[in-house]
């Protein structure tokens, strides 16, 4: 992670400000480095800063709020798992446009009729 990273994380409130070493360098415990790798992850999965904020202030109380966080997270795979719906969908069309543009390819080649498909037509004749 870099240190610019590191300072808007701080700044936004998801790290708590940490030790710094006489020439001002932060001095990462590994509690802190376990909390900042937690964080990275979160990121990857495009977890919202917002909803991150959200987690980091309800683990500053402890663990009493542990439904809340498991609420967040949950809500967030939730999230996650639409989203792979839509583009499994979107994969779905996508190869069916490219299938149709194939077979207009193959009948151009060999002379056939040039049948072509409406560019505007998004849905698909079966899914499976």
């Amino acid at each position: 992670m870099t240190a610019h990273t590191l300072r808007y994380y701080e700044r936004v409130g998801l790290i708590q400000p940490v030790e710094r070493a006489r020439n001002g360098h932060r001095r990462y415990s590994d509690a802190d480095e376990a909390w900042i790798h937690f964080l990275h992850c979160m990121r990857a999965t495009s977890m919202p800063i917002r909803e991150m904020q959200r987690y980091a202030a309800l683990r500053e109380v402890g663990d009493s709020t542990s439904l809340e966080r498991r609420k967040i997270l949950e809500d967030h795979q939730a999230a996650i798992a639409a989203q792979i719906v839509e583009l499994q969908q979107a994969h779905a069309l996508l190869t069916h446009k490219i299938a149709n543009y194939r077979k207009i390819e193959q009948r151009i080649r060999i002379g056939g009729p040039q049948i072509i498909e409406a560019e505007d037509d998004c849905t698909l004749a079966s899914t499976n």
